[in-house]
């Protein structure tokens, strides 16, 4: 039997941007994607601290170095910019896989920076 488990987290970053008129996904800085082990195109959850939304989406990769979280089409109505979010990716697992298994957590700075 498989579980599905938090493989990937990225905790209480800001939106930096919006874009309602884009094909759909949230654009995630490099860094951070590295940081959380997160792919382009995987499936990942968002909920946002400021006000209950939670929405599933995939990852587009963001310029490196560049802070950007930006919420693409339709998630673009769910977030203002400034709003804290929280990212999640999830794996499947065995059970036993999942008893020793670590998930990538990132706790960026106020600023969408990785702090070191």
């Amino acid at each position: 039997m498989l579980i599905q488990v938090v493989k990937s987290k990225i905790h209480r970053v800001k939106v930096t941007q919006a874009e309602l008129n884009y094909v759909g996904s949230v654009t995630i800085d490099r860094n951070l994607m590295d940081a959380a082990n997160l792919m382009e195109g995987e499936r990942v959850q968002i909920v946002n601290i400021n006000n209950g939304e939670r929405l599933e989406t995939y990852v587009i990769a963001g310029d490196r170095n560049s802070g950007t979280i930006c919420l693409n089409g339709p998630a673009a109505r769910k977030v203002q910019q400034g709003d804290l979010l929280i990212i999640i990716g999830y794996g499947f697992l065995t059970m036993e896989e999942a008893k020793s298994f670590k998930p990538s957590l990132v706790f960026p700075d106020e600023n969408t920076n990785l702090i070191p």
